[in-house]
Order: C-alpha cells, then structure tokens, then sequence
C-alpha cells in the first residue's frame, strides 16, 4: 500500500520549524566538521551514469561548452554545481547575472528563473566561454528545450550535454538516512524514518536538514532520536 504523501499544511509547518531552529542549527553547524558537497559524497542512486558523465566532463573530455542538469527540486542538481568547483551562480538570487563576467569556469543554477536581461547575458557569456575554449554548467527543474528562455539561448544550451538526475527511491533515501545517522553516532529506526518520510517533504535536502535539527535537538535534550521527541521538538518550537 503506498504510504501518504505530506500535505502543503506538514510541509509548510516542517518549513517553519527549520526557520524556527536556525540558531540551534548554527549552533551544531559550528561543531561540526564541515562537510562540503564533492562529487565522491553525492548519493548517486539511479544516477550513476550522469554523474560519471559530469566527472569526465569537468576533466576535460567529452567536448561541448556547456553540460545542463535538470530534475525535480531536491534530487541533487545544486549539490553537483558546488562540487563542480565552478563559480556558482544562484539565478534566483541574482537573475540579471549582475557582475558576472567570464574569466573563470561558470555554473548558473536554475537557469528558470533568468528575467530578460538575465538571458541576454548567459547568452553572451555563453558565446565568450566557448570561443575561450572555457565550460559552463547549469541546471534547471526541466531540460532547455522546455524551459521557457529566449530562443537562441535554448538552442545554446541545447547544443551541449544534457542529463536529468532522478530522485532517489525510498529504499535509497533510507540507506542515505542509515548512513548519515550511523556516521554521527545516532540510531535512527525504522519506525523514525517512517515518521520522517511520511510526515515531511521527502527531498533528501529535506530530510538532510530535518536530521540535523534532531541530532541538535537530541544533544539539548539529552534524548534519543524518537517519534515522541520528534513530536516535542515540533511543539516546543
């Protein structure tokens, strides 16, 4: 029987836990080993061949200026421009590309969301990137052919490598739970992870954060990981 979905009443109500928690989520950032987004660290699931694309691509092989990433929200498109190395660029923050200029490999982030001047200006760089012999990575929620861009810019970014990257499945999202749980010393049981999976938004972004949340909350409390400390962090919040 499939399990039900959170609804936009749990989501937004996860949400504004998180935001609630930010300063006991820094306070735990800042105790912790930085752990940035590589390559190595990308829970591949089904996306193994995509990934082993991007590595050969950001090697120098394959050819092509451009590599475009698209996939639902959370299935790891932002991870995978981090760790490109590359300047990254959140469009959705800065969807003129006010100050970008091409001197150094560039990844644009949700290239969806470019306004008018935005797009005009990925265009050029575009351009300028490939007549330097230079790469650009981007990602959007759907291939360029659908994204609703100007023309010559779809066709652009058409022209190179385009992969979509597949959420992963619940048995992985579990496996991923296991293990980041175990690396920090917390049991987390099955009967935790169902609550978690069925009660929240199932992104693995989600569900990496909400994990955090409770291994801080659990350290306050000096309580393990259960379902009714799930419950008392959401109402003492």
């Amino acid at each position: 029987m499939q399990k039900p979905r959170p609804g936009a009443g749990q989501m937004l109500k996860s949400r504004s836990l998180f935001r609630s928690l930010a300063p006991m989520r820094q306070l735990i950032l800042d105790l912790l080993p930085e752990s940035p987004p590589t390559l190595d660290n990308f829970v591949a699931g089904g996306n193994a061949e995509t990934v082993a694309a991007l590595t050969e691509w950001l090697a120098g092989g394959l050819g092509e200026t451009s590599f475009c990433l698209y996939g639902e929200s959370g299935c790891g498109r932002s991870h995978l421009l981090l760790a490109s190395g590359f300047r990254l660029v959140d469009a959705t923050l800065n969807p003129s590309l006010a100050g970008i200029t091409v001197g150094e490999p560039l990844a644009v982030d949700n290239v969806d969301a470019l306004n008018a001047d935005g797009q005009i200006a990925l265009f050029a760089l575009f351009n300028q990137i490939k007549l330097a012999g230079g790469q650009l990575l981007t990602a959007a929620a759907q291939p360029p052919a659908h994204l609703a861009l100007r023309e010559d810019l779809r066709t652009r970014l058409g022209w190179g490598h385009v992969f979509g990257l597949l959420p992963l499945s619940e048995a992985e999202q579990r496996a991923v739970l296991r293990q980041v749980a175990d690396a920090r010393g917390v049991f987390l049981g099955d009967e935790v992870m169902d609550f978690m999976l069925t009660r929240f938004s199932r992104d693995m972004g989600s569900l990496m954060e909400l994990l955090e949340l409770l291994d801080a909350y659990a350290l306050q409390t000096k309580r393990a990981i259960t379902i009714p400390l799930i419950k008392s962090m959401m109402e003492n919040v």
